[in-house]
């Protein structure tokens, strides 16, 4: 087949394993603005899944009630490790969070519906984390039942 036309595939399994067992998500691109997606989605993995969400955006602000940091860098070593970052950034920003979750050793990147990038992704595998493209848990859950 053409290689370029080939990029990363979702495993069903993975999204499965990273919505089901319970662990530490940072949500990297989740502010206290209620029209952005990362608002809802975040409340869904923290109460539907019942995973610990940890705010990351640039101001450091709180949400939900959860203590906000500036970086994935910036939060501190009893809140790790990282088990998914998850990304409501734009495709251009991804790859920057991508290595910010490689250096802190985060298990796992899931790049939101509509982040795109390729060469970030391929870093992520290459360190050895898993990684979910374009996709939002929200949607998936049922799939899982969850």
């Amino acid at each position: 087949m053409y290689a370029w036309i080939m990029g990363h595939v979702n495993d069903p399994a993975v999204i499965e394993r990273l919505m089901r067992n319970k662990g530490r998500w940072a949500i990297v691109g989740l502010t206290t603005n209620e029209w952005r997606a990362a608002h809802a989605t975040s409340l869904f993995i923290r109460d539907r899944l019942g995973m610990e969400i940890i705010p990351v955006n640039l101001p450091g602000d709180a949400v939900h009630g959860e203590t906000g940091y500036r970086t994935l860098g910036g939060i501190p070593p009893e809140k790790q490790p990282i088990d998914v970052v998850d990304c409501f950034v734009n495709s251009q920003k991804v790859g920057a969070v991508v290595d910010q979750a490689i250096a802190v050793g985060a298990k796992a990147v899931w790049l939101q519906l509509g982040v795109i990038d390729e060469a970030a992704v391929d870093r992520a595998k290459a360190a050895g984390l898993d990684v979910v493209m374009n996709v939002c848990p929200a949607q998936q859950a049922w799939k899982y039942n969850l």
